[in-house]
């Protein structure tokens, strides 16, 4: 066992006693300080080739990828089991789980006492956002998964950087993670907020074992952009170029699995491409946005890679992630062909030789690849990469957009009258759940902001801090509603979407522009006949009708239902928001 040598005057001195601390808990075998060279990942890549935690794919066509295969109940996030840990209980508010910090930390020092005995200790210092921006923020993980470190390399600027950067700044989340024996009855993420701390036992899945991602650039960071000003939320960030060389760039929320890396990664049709339109990628997942001293939101995306979902990318849906993912990328639970690619639902027309549990496919037996199987890859590897993605000020946000899955009533666009009725359609979004999370398929929730598994703290002291970001000086993001999903009569999806969403963000940018007016409606303003290019889009009357218009009596219905949903909250819900909620009610009614 080894420890690092500190000046006991030094800010590393905290971090050193912790692993310590963590070490006399754990009881590991060694301890490595990871310092993200290329040759130590080397060394660990051979190691987990060597005891079957990484299996090599195709090396002509895949270079310097792998296969990761979890154990099969161990494949989603679990937000049954992930708890906001906070001295009161309201602070953590019900949308989400509470435990007593006392309570939780003896909990989980039984779950980690001994548990890395005959195991390596991993210390990973890790900075989410570019290494010198004052947005980034830094964090280390401590974990005896070298498939986490492997992980951790790609999502996160990890190693000798970050730990310069620790050792200036003095200060640095801890995150302590621990496969455990994998046992669901013995797992638990706990956040303590309050301790700029994570902990999280007996799941090697990436949303809960990479702790960079929803735990630290998430949970704990919405408690900090909450103290400090700004605000992180599970948005993606993506930059629109015009013909006339303006860059506008627009931050957008949807749950998981529901088209955000497609949209961030959009590949304009080719009538808009030999116009000289052009999309750049900044972030898929998460963005962090601060005010800047000219008054607007200005954003960087904390990671440096993709935790992308494999199914239903392919060369239709997504050409530029596809491309990103043909090299240096590792794969959990997708499916593998004769000639040992990976495969997934909806990449081509190849019949799998394994399924992702390693066995025969059979297509009676369920789908090949689990269908929250997972790519990791470097973001700099995606041939849309903005050149500004690691500008340590962030890029300018023009507008915010909200999003779902809903099948019916909601239109495909919309724009809300202001700051104030957009922080309530952010609040009020609904969608239809996916397999990114354990449970059921298909059922309504709401989803505010995308952010119900993620926020850190109480939704109706979240809602307050969104409002409390416009101010005297600030020039706040227009913010619009989005839904690609709408269906027919028939089932039948009425928008093409994929690279035909660009239509919808011209118009947002129009409207940003002051270029085109809108139809005035309670829900806000819908776009007019004619000012949203449908150029070579064939829409049918049933998706003219459905994709553009206001349904009165739904809505009225759907803002019954919002309403009793901001009840929920109780007395911490701002009274703006109840009255903005009962201005759009009364709109209607009028």
């Amino acid at each position: 066992m080894t420890d690092r040598n500190t000046d006991a005057g030094s800010s590393l001195a905290a971090l050193n006693q912790w692993v310590l601390e963590v070490a006399r808990l754990t009881r590991p075998e060694n301890i490595h300080w990871c310092d993200g060279s290329d040759s130590e990942n080397d060394a660990l890549i051979q190691k987990m080739l060597a005891d079957g935690t990484l299996i090599k794919l195709n090396e002509e066509t895949h270079p310097g990828s792998y296969l990761h295969r979890s154990h099969p109940d161990d494949v989603a996030r679990v937000e049954h089991l992930t708890f906001v840990c906070t001295t009161e209980r309201d602070d953590a508010g019900p949308n989400n789980h509470w435990m007593a910090p006392d309570l939780a930390h003896q909990q989980m020092d039984s779950l980690f006492d001994g548990c890395m005995e005959g195991r390596t200790m991993y210390v990973v210092p890790y900075c989410m956002g570019p290494i010198d921006s004052p947005l980034s923020r830094c964090g280390v993980e401590i974990t005896d998964s070298p498939y986490v470190v492997a992980n951790m390399r790609i999502m996160t600027r990890m190693g000798a950087a970050a730990l310069a950067r620790i050792e200036r700044e003095g200060t640095f989340v801890k995150g302590l993670h621990s496969t455990g024996d994998l046992n669901p009855d013995r797992r638990f993420i706990m956040h303590f907020p309050e301790e700029l701390s994570i902990q999280s036992f007996g799941s090697g899945y990436g949303g809960n074992a990479l702790l960079g991602k929803k735990c630290h650039a998430l949970r704990i960071a919405s408690h900090q952009a909450r103290n400090e000003g700004w605000l992180a939320e599970h948005m993606l960030i993506l930059g629109i170029e015009n013909p006339q060389g303006e860059t506008h760039y627009i931050a957008a929320a949807f749950p998981s699995a529901c088209g955000k890396t497609n949209l961030a990664m959009l590949i304009p049709p080719q009538s808009y491409v030999e116009k000289g339109w052009k999309v750049w990628t900044v972030g898929d997942d998460i963005c962090w946005m601060r005010p800047g001293p000219d008054g607007r939101l200005w954003a960087i995306n904390p990671e440096a890679g993709f935790f992308g979902v494999a199914p239903g990318t392919s060369d239709k849906s997504n050409p530029n992630a596809l491309a990103s993912i043909q090299r240096n990328t590792i794969f959990t639970n997708v499916a593998v062909t004769e000639d040992n690619q990976p495969w997934w639902e909806g990449l081509d027309k190849r019949v799998p030789k394994t399924d992702w549990k390693g066995n025969a496919f059979d297509a009676s037996k369920g789908p090949a690849a689990h269908p929250n199987s997972r790519f990791t890859v470097s973001a700099k590897q995606c041939p849309s990469y903005s050149p500004h993605a690691e500008d340590a000020q962030g890029v300018p946000i023009s507008a915010i957009v909200f999003g779902g899955r809903r099948a019916s009533l909601v239109p495909l666009v919309f724009e809300a009258r202001d700051w104030t009725h957009g922080v309530l359609v952010g609040a009020a979004m609904g969608s239809e759940t996916t397999a990114a999370a354990t449970g059921a398929v298909g059922v309504m929730r709401r989803d505010p902001m995308a952010m119900k598994p993620f926020c850190g703290y109480n939704f109706a002291d979240y809602f307050g801090h969104w409002l409390s970001m416009e101010n005297a000086g600030s020039k706040m993001p227009k913010v619009f509603h989005v839904n690609w999903f709408r269906k027919g009569d028939d089932g039948s999806f009425l928008w093409p979407g994929f690279g035909d969403n660009i239509r919808v963000l011209e118009w947002m940018i129009k409207r940003v522009k002051d270029e085109v007016g809108a139809e005035t409606t309670p829900i806000g303003h819908l776009p007019k006949a004619g000012d949203l290019n449908l150029d070579g889009v064939q829409l049918s009357a049933e998706a003219d009708t459905k994709l553009f218009g206001y349904e009165r009596e739904g809505w009225a219905h759907e803002f019954a239902s919002i309403a009793e949903y901001l009840q929920e909250y109780g007395p911490r819900m701002p009274k703006a928001l109840l009255e903005e909620c009962a201005n759009t009610q009364a709109r209607m009614a009028g």
